[in-house]
């Protein structure tokens, strides 16, 4: 089983904990970030995180598993695989707003779904996962993330499970301390990787 210290070991040998000044994807700043893309390109790391979270899982015996985009697909695809169950994904609607299951995915009246996610900072993409499964009739067994950035400050109204719990403190952009040192703001994952000479 991977325990919180192996999880946080993976991230920092994966270069995945920064530091600096960075936008979330909540609207809120904060001095670090866990890019979670630099651990999941590593398939047989992906593959022992969602592991654990498959063990954790299996005793509330789901029928499917519903990830958001982005990095929710590689999880939900990786701990179904694992249950021998099918994955589901949902994104963005066209206006932006509620996530919705498209592409055909459908459930069933009372179908037993867990949600996985890898980073929660608020659980604003989780919940809103977890709401697109029920307004599709299904009922949501539980939750699980790769990392609780929040040290257990978010909560959902489902049973959560969080491999590695770290509080890394965010700030609304009008308290940041960053903003007010003046230090540059980082929106992460826009930056375009450089070029790798062979």
């Amino acid at each position: 089983m991977v325990g919180a210290a192996e999880v946080e070991r993976i991230f920092r040998d994966a270069g995945a904990f920064r530091e600096g000044h960075f936008l979330l994807s909540s609207g809120r700043h904060s001095p670090r970030y866990l890019e979670k893309f630099q651990v999941l390109q590593r398939p047989r790391e992906t593959e022992r995180l969602c592991a654990a979270i498959a063990a954790w899982a299996a005793e509330l015996e789901p029928q499917t598993v519903a990830g958001p985009t982005t990095g929710g697909i590689i999880l939900a695809h990786e701990v179904a695989r694992q249950l021998g169950l099918r994955a589901v994904y949902a994104e963005r609607d066209d206006d932006g707003g509620a996530r919705v299951f498209r592409r055909g995915f459908r459930l069933a009246p009372g179908e037993r779904v867990l949600v996985v996610d890898d980073i929660m900072t608020t659980g604003g993409s989780v919940q809103e996962t977890i709401d697109a499964v029920r307004s599709a009739g299904a009922a949501v067994v539980g939750a699980a993330v790769l990392v609780d950035r929040s040290g257990g400050g978010a909560r959902l109204d489902v049973p959560l499970h969080a491999l590695w719990s770290v509080d890394v403190p965010t700030f609304d952009p009008a308290d940041c301390p960053d903003c007010a040192a003046g230090r540059p703001l980082t929106k992460p994952g826009t930056t375009p990787a450089p070029a790798v000479r062979r």
